[in-house]
Order: structure tokens, then C-alpha cells, then sequence
């Protein structure tokens, strides 16, 4: 289904328009990008922001719930980069632009801005289709970011960290990576706000696994209690490859969180992970379309939401199986905690199969703390509020232990205790 064609454009909308002619003078890219970004934002202007009457954006009606722009940002700061991870190898893009300078032993990197000034960003800089509404918003306003490429049989000893800091405003970034083949690596893309000033932050990741690459990507999420966040990550899994995708979201007021994933080698293994933690008067969608385009693939998701106050979460997870893709595993569930009589989330699963010989399948549950295991912690003398805790915490704590990595492990634990304390 085609975004809709609108005559009546609402405020954000509006700034959006007045935002680009602003800036696109100052906008990096040669012809082709400046092309390229003028196309994008006149088909936004067609269209307009989504509305339920799209069917991926059913849950999500951005044209109603992107009400306004944020105002002018602040500084975000380069001492705000604290890295997740003792050790690793970190790099930061402050309020939507890139350390020059930055480096790291044995891999090419280099700003995305220069990419765009010299025009070799142009292919990868489109949108996905007529429903890409995050991808023209980026594609339209980003400034800069990261390439990032992993040498064939590099083994990376130390997480390697991408941190995207801001100070509100607007921020769009982007970040296209290439793993070789035989690569070894964990990465975490970590969005943060460093203070409370409203935001509109854009982002996109864009992920080549080589033959046999074993991957650990870890998407971690902690904008603020009033940004807006529009993220989407592109990923193409080659031969034998492996990759254990984990999505955490602890923060923001309205976020999209799009996962488009192309199994196209065979014998390759996905493993997804999400954990959505969501409060006050949120609204979190995580949209996932998982494409198996040959044979002897799998993959498994599943992801937990813990949802308090009046908060509104969204799972949609698609995953389609092509033709020629016999022998596909492919198994998919969605487990619910809803801590308030307010608080919603809504889950649609769905299967597009046409190859006969696969094993596929898809469940949900919704439901609150169980009410024998919380008496059973009563019982020996744990008040009520921290046996709930707990019990939530165990809840999405068992997909985190999944990473096995010990600092990584508790400095994520670190996070999702540190959120439950706050809103519990």
C-alpha cells in the first residue's frame, strides 16, 4: 500500500518543508546527493507522515503523534561520551556529527559526510519504498555519521562502541558498516540524550555480513523523556553467516525502531532479542520484516515488552519465506508484561510462506506478574514493590544473560535496573 496523498499538511509536516529549504544549501553532497535529497523530501511532501491507513504504520500514526519539531539544540558535550563497556573501542557522533579524526587498529573508517560530498553515499542513500518514512526523513536531513569496514578475518577482542549523543534538536545520522568474511565482532550502537531538551533524532544503520561472519550487533536506546527517535537498521546476512541482533529501547517519548533483514546466504543463522521498557505516556513501535530468500536459513525472535503507567508499545514482525527457500526454520514470539490497567501494547505477527518444505511458526502472550510467584516472595519477607521488581527484572534479564559476555552483560543489567528503579 502507498503512503497517502495529502492537500492539508499538519505543523510538523510544515517545519519539516521549512527545515529543508533552510538548510539544503548547507546540506553535504555534490549533485547527485542534493538530487537525490530533493526527490526525497518532495515525495514526503506528496504523501505526508503516515497514518493508520498505512498498513505497516497501523499502530503508529506519526501524523498525529509528530505534533511539532523541537526548537534550537544545545551542546551535547565531547566529555559526554562514556562507554558502555570498559575497554572497548568507542567512537561518537555529537549532535549529528563525527569525529574527524576518528580511528581504530585495523579498521577503515572514515566520516559519512565525505561520503556524501563526493557522492558515493547516493545509492544507499534512497528510501526502501512508497512506506519509508523514516528512511525519506533521514535520507532528506542527514549530515553525517560513520563507514565503517571490518577487514576479512579480523577478530575484534574488545566490543567496538558507536555512541550518537545529542543535546535536543534535530540530529540524523547514518552508519553503513561491511563485515568481511570470517569476522568475529560485537558492536553496540547506543543512541543516548545527555540532557532533557526535546529532540527529533533520525538514524540509520546500514549492515553487510560476510560468509561465515559471526555478529553481535546491540542496539541500545536512551533518548529522552521528550525525543522522538526513527531508527532503522538494514541488514544482509551472506553464507554461514551468524548474527545475534539485540534491541534494547529504555527511553523516549515516541519511537520507531524498524529492522529489515535479508537472509540471502545460505546455511546463515539470525538470532534477534528485544527488550522494550516502556513508561508514563511513551509510544514504542519495533517493526520487523525478515525476508529468507534461500534455502537451509534460520532464524528466532523473540522479544519481551514491560509496559507501566499509560504507556503504548507495538511489535510487528513479518517474516516471509521465498520460493526457492526450503528447509527455512524460522520461529517468532512476543511476551508482555502490562503493569497498569492504562497501559496497552499491540502485536502482529505474520508468516508469508511459499516454499512448502520449512518449519516456521509464531506465538504471543500478554498477561501480568503471576500472582503465585509474587506470594511466594512475599511469603519469605520481600515487600510487595521490590518482589515486583524483581520479578520484571528476571523477566527480561534472561534475554540479556543470552550474551554470555560478563561485562557486557551486567553493564546492560546496569541499564534495565537502573529504568526499573526510575519507573517502577
Amino acid at each position: 500500500m502507498n503512503m497517502q496523498t495529502t492537500s492539508r499538511l499538519t505543523a510538523a509536516e510544515t517545519a519539516l518543508i521549512e527545515a529543508f529549504n533552510h538548510q539544503i544549501g548547507d546540506l553535504p553532497g555534490n549533485g547527485a546527493v542534493t538530487a537525490l535529497r530533493d526527490r526525497l523530501l518532495d515525495d514526503l511532501k506528496k504523501a505526508g507522515l503516515p497514518t493508520r491507513r498505512i498498513e505497516a504504520w497501523h499502530y503508529t500514526d506519526l501524523k498525529n503523534l509528530l505534533r511539532a519539531l523541537p526548537p534550537q539544540a544545545g551542546d551535547a558535550g565531547s566529555d559526554a561520551l562514556e562507554p558502555l563497556v570498559a575497554g572497548s573501542t568507542a567512537l561518537a557522533v555529537i549532535q549529528g556529527h563525527a569525529d574527524q579524526k576518528a580511528a581504530a587498529d585495523g579498521l577503515g573508517i572514515a566520516a559519512y559526510s565525505e561520503r556524501l560530498l563526493d557522492g558515493s553515499a547516493a545509492e544507499g542513500l534512497d528510501a526502501l519504498g512508497s512506506d519509508d518514512a523514516v528512511g525519506r526523513i533521514n535520507g532528506s536531513f542527514v549530515r553525517d555519521g560513520y563507514v565503517v569496514d571490518v577487514p576479512a578475518e579480523t577478530e575484534l577482542d574488545a566490543p567496538l562502541e558507536i555512541q550518537f549523543l545529542h543535546a535536543g534538536g534535530q540530529a540524523h545520522t547514518r552508519l553503513p558498516v561491511a563485515f568481511g568474511a570470517g569476522v568475529k565482532a560485537t558492536v553496540i550502537e547506543r543512541h543516548r540524550a545527555v540532557t532533557g531538551d526535546a529532540a527529533l533524532v533520525s538514524h540509520v544503520s546500514d549492515i553487510t555480513v560476510g560468509e561465515g561472519a559471526e555478529l553481535t550487533w546491540i542496539i541500545l536506546q536512551q533518548q529522552g523523556a521528550e525525543d522522538t527517535h526513527l531508527g532503522q537498521i538494514r541488514i544482509d546476512l551472506g553464507a554461514d553467516a551468524k548474527l545475534r541482533l539485540f534491541v534494547i529501547n529504555a527511553g523516549g517519548k515516541l519511537v520507531r525502531q524498524e529492522l529489515h533483514i535479508k537472509v540471502t546466504g545460505e546455511g546463515a543463522d539470525l538470532t534477534l532479542r528485544g527488550i522494550n521498557l516502556l513508561g508514563a505516556d511513551s509510544h514504542t513501535d519495533v517493526t520487523m520484516v525478515l525476508g529468507h530468500d534461500v534455502p537451509h536459513t534460520g532464524s528466532t525472535e523473540v522479544i519481551r515488552n514491560v509496559v507501566f503507567d499509560r504507556a503504548k508499545g507495538v511489535f510487528q514482525g513479518m517474516i516471509r519465506v521465498a520460493p526457492d527457500a526450503q528447509k527455512t526454520d524460522a520461529k517468532m514470539a512476543c511476551n508482555t508484561l502490562l503493569m497498569s490497567d492504562d497501559a496497552e501494547f499491540s502485536v502482529k505477527p505474520e508468516l508469508e510462506i511459499f516454499a512448502d518444505d520449512v518449519q516456521c511458526g509464531h506465538g504471543a502472550t500478554v498477561t501480568d506478574i503471576d500472582a503465585n510467584h509474587l506470594y511466594y516472595m512475599m511469603a519469605r519477607g520481600i515487600p510487595e514493590n521490590k518482589a515486583r521488581a524483581m520479578l520484571v527484572n528476571a523477566f527480561v534479564a534472561e534475554i540479556v544473560e543470552e550474551l554470555e559476555d560478563e561485562a557486557l552483560v551486567e553493564a546492560l543489567e546496569g541499564v534495565i535496573s537502573a529504568w526499573l528503579e526510575k519507573h517502577a
